[in-house]
């Protein structure tokens, strides 16, 4: 949520940062705003809207002109979203933008106001301006003044900042909140993340925390810590290009990474097998930890705590190990039993969700080991996890997560695989089974894709109308109704829920009207039949039946309405082939209502605050 850069150099500051805040869309965002150094000024532009309103603002208004600067995308959380609230916020020399959450802005707020200073809104963001600008009136160094400034604020921040007194050069610093420096010829950039720069440049630096970044067009970029020493970074570079971060002919981002992920899945398994066998050696998972695990705990958010429901089913059938799936949100207020021989596997696309990385911490502290299954090179969770697995699916733009979700499907099974074959669970001949119908998914999913999508879009006509719907299914059915579920939610607005299909008649089956639709999820050949009967239910009350089930499936003419078919194939996987159509039929039903099908309302895509 948020997003921030920050520019220096020798092209348009305002038309660079309104680029790259472009690409930062996805993080989702409520106004937009940049400050600009114009003839030794800081001219600062903001709007509440999207950035298209920013943009039409300074056409009339005139657009700040210069080559050093600092923009900003705000996800209102304190001040409802106005012109007002918008970033950046100023003290009488400094000017910044801030992601993240101040909870002790109010003291702070006080303690400035005796001072006589005034506010114009009501973000805490101005607090950490005022309260900046203040220790720079008394200090007179920008640096020292940045360090006075974080060692008083509680709470996650990222912080873009410009001093009146020092033209053409941008300060930063970061905690919790996730920012980077981009380091390109005769310019340089901040960003909350690599899309918003890599047009311009793939090679940056990552800021821990409490590190203050320098930035200026001639003497490139310094680094200080909190001690005001200069810091020794190292240079990362992108692995991926402007293409991957452009919609290549796709009206959507969201159809595109749905067609990505054949490839996602590819890039993210096959240099994991070695002799027809996962391989996790890399991420310092070998035969010998996982012999010694006794529970395990999936914490996670959103879609990928659906991955982590899948995770579940598969590795307590097949590794005989106990899993416990948990909301992120929720984990560390419960005072969870975990301890030494415990792991807990976090998992999150960007490496950054506050929540989940707090039940890292947690977990860190007593004594269990963790593992972080991430999207994101040189997040904060990937680099204090004791293991690691890497997601390689690119860059995800679209907020609903797709291939993100995919991938991280493919890692479970991975995990799973390797987890049960250490514990004796399973003997090679199973083991290499397993993995090679793995390697067989991403052909399966091109063939999903191709077969499934004018079904799909037939299916969502049937939606448009609908004030609610239930998504249905047991065992492995139910992990993917309950992604279903979400994903047609934040994107269409449609009420929906998922249940455990034999759960129905203990009171949800209440909610049954007339053409109601029910999307039933049926493809486990142990569950199809009781499957079947919670479908006759729900069809007998007056339900509109949407059945998807395996290919071969005799489905009786009286329970369905709409069925669409899934290939044949080994029924552990069946979920990373059924979640596509389960993909599909959300982005139709968003498309033909007209929504904004890449930035849902309300909704952002990297949740770095609680």
């Amino acid at each position: 949520m948020c997003g921030i850069v920050g520019y220096v150099g020798h092209r348009d500051c305002s038309d660079v940062l309104v680029s790259a805040l472009t690409r930062l869309e996805y993080r989702g965002y409520d106004s937009a705003g940049i400050a600009v150094f114009e003839n030794d000024k800081i001219n600062v532009a903001k709007s509440k809207g999207k950035l298209k309103d920013l943009v039409e603002k300074m056409k009339i208004e005139g657009k700040p002109d210069g080559f050093a600067g600092i923009g900003h995308t705000r996800w209102a959380t304190h001040g409802e979203p106005s012109d007002i609230n918008s970033h950046p916020h100023s003290g009488a020399k400094v000017t910044l933008v801030h992601n993240g959450i101040i909870e002790n802005y109010k003291e702070l707020k006080e303690f400035l106001e005796n001072q006589g200073r005034e506010f114009l809104s009501d973000t805490d963001t101005e607090v950490v301006a005022q309260l900046l600008d203040y220790y720079y009136s008394h200090i007179n160094d920008p640096i020292r003044s940045i360090i006075e400034t974080t060692q008083e604020l509680k709470g996650s921040f990222a912080l873009g900042i410009v001093f009146e007194d020092f033209p053409n050069k941008v300060f930063a610093v970061r905690r919790e909140s996730p920012l980077i420096i981009g380091v390109g010829e005769d310019e340089n950039f901040i960003a909350s993340d690599v899309p918003a720069i890599i047009q311009y440049t793939k090679n940056y630096y990552l800021l821990e925390h409490d590190e203050i970044a320098v930035l200026s067009k001639n003497e490139g970029v310094r680094v200080f810590d909190s001690h005001y020493q200069i810091v020794s970074k190292e240079l990362k570079t992108a692995d991926w290009d402007v293409d991957a971060v452009g919609k290549c002919g796709y009206p959507h981002y969201m159809i595109k990474e749905i067609n990505e992920q054949p490839t996602a899945i590819k890039n993210t398994v096959l240099p994991r097998i070695k002799d027809g066998m996962p391989c996790l050696d890399e991420c310092n998972i070998n035969p010998e930890v996982l012999r010694n695990i006794r529970n395990i705990y999936i914490v996670a958010c959103g879609s990928a705590m659906h991955s982590g429901m899948v995770g579940k089913y598969v590795i307590e059938d097949i590794a005989r190990t106990a899993v416990t799936v948990d909301i992120a949100s929720e984990f560390r207020y419960r005072n969870p039993i975990i301890g030494k021989g415990d792991l807990i596997i976090i998992v999150s696309q960007s490496g950054e969700t506050a929540d989940s990385l707090a039940a890292m911490r947690l977990a860190k502290e007593k004594g269990a080991k963790t593992l972080a299954i991430v999207n994101a090179m040189g997040s904060t969770i990937a680099r204090e996890a004791d293991m690691l697995i890497y997601t390689h699916a690119g860059p995800e733009i679209s907020v609903a997560s797709t291939k993100a979700y995919m991938v991280q499907l493919s890692v479970m099974y991975l995990f799973a695989f390797e987890l049960a074959f250490a514990k004796g669970q399973i003997d090679e001949e199973k083991y290499k089974y397993y993995t090679s119908k793995l390697l067989e998914t991403p052909e399966m999913v091109e063939k999903v894709i191709a077969q499934t999508t004018e079904i799909s879009q037939k299916i969502s006509t049937k939606l448009l109308t609908a004030d609610s719907l239930l998504y249905i299914g047991r065992g492995l059915d139910y992990a993917l109704s309950m992604e279903g579920s979400l994903k047609l939610k934040e994107i269409s607005y449609i009420h929906s829920e998922s249940y455990a299909a034999g759960e129905l008649k203990h009171g949800t089956i209440s909610l049954i009207t007339k053409d109601m639709p029910v999307i039933a999820v049926a493809t486990q050949s142990a569950l199809y039949e009781k499957t079947v009967s919670n479908i006759k239910e729900v069809k007998a009350r007056g339900a509109k039946v949407i059945m998807i089930c395996q290919e071969g499936n005799d489905v009786p003419k009286d329970i369905a309405d709409y069925v669409l078919k899934i290939p044949n194939f080994e029924e552990i996987l069946l979920p990373m082939l059924v979640c596509v159509p389960l993909q599909l039929i959300a982005y139709y039903t968003s498309v033909q209502k007209g929504n904004d099908v890449d930035q849902p309302r309300n909704l952002a895509k990297s949740v770095t605050v609680e």
